[in-house]
């Protein structure tokens, strides 16, 4: 698979309309573009997406079911939340649920979480959790955006540091996209709920 045969698609997990997470999300997606990618930003707010039960089909959810097929059909997938109550966003975490092996499984994932104080640590490691136990392989790299309120002015990144460790996740998206997966983890092996979805 050549750089221009790979599609990265971004979850944005913040639903505000300025929203910071998104912003980012859009820089790291213009860098896979120009690394010579297909980009597709799947924009939470655009999707109806009730809360995940799992006695519901996929397909009586909403847009649940075209939601899973966009992100079934990415090579490389790019989660992106504020950090919420040290965690990241319910609507990232319903749009995962809906979710399963057959999105996630052996594929390339980059994380990016964005905080309006201290670094969204937790964020990022419990997102990590998550695609640990759909047996996804993740991006080393990963973007951290502290006190976002300073870090994103109007729209650009104040900061340099910030704005090339973003860009850096983005060629990461398109780099990383065909690795050879890790054999599958013990996380994964426990995950009975993410079976059939």
């Amino acid at each position: 698979m050549s750089d221009s045969d790979v599609r990265v698609a971004a979850l944005c997990g913040s639903l505000r309309d300025g929203s910071y997470t998104r912003i980012a999300l859009e820089q790291a997606l213009s860098a896979a573009e120009r690394a010579g990618a297909t980009t597709e930003l799947l924009d939470l707010r655009e999707y109806e997406l009730p809360i995940f039960d799992a006695d519901r089909d996929r397909e009586d959810a909403g847009d649940a079911a075209e939601l899973a097929a966009r992100v079934r059909a990415a090579d490389t997938i790019l989660l992106g939340s504020p950090m919420y109550h040290g965690s990241f966003s319910s609507p990232l975490k319903t749009a995962l649920d809906y979710c399963g092996f057959d999105e996630f499984e052996d594929k390339t994932v980059g994380l990016l979480a964005v905080s309006g104080g201290a670094f969204p640590v937790t964020a990022l490691e419990h997102m990590r959790s998550v695609c640990r136990a759909l047996n996804a392989w993740v991006i080393p790299h990963e973007a951290a955006i502290p006190n976002a309120s300073a870090a994103i002015d109007d729209g650009e990144f104040a900061d340099p540091k910030l704005e090339t460790r973003v860009t850096t996740l983005g060629r990461r998206a398109v780099q990383y996209a065909t690795i050879e997966p890790d054999p599958g983890s013990f996380e994964s092996d426990q995950n009975v709920g993410a079976q059939g979805k």
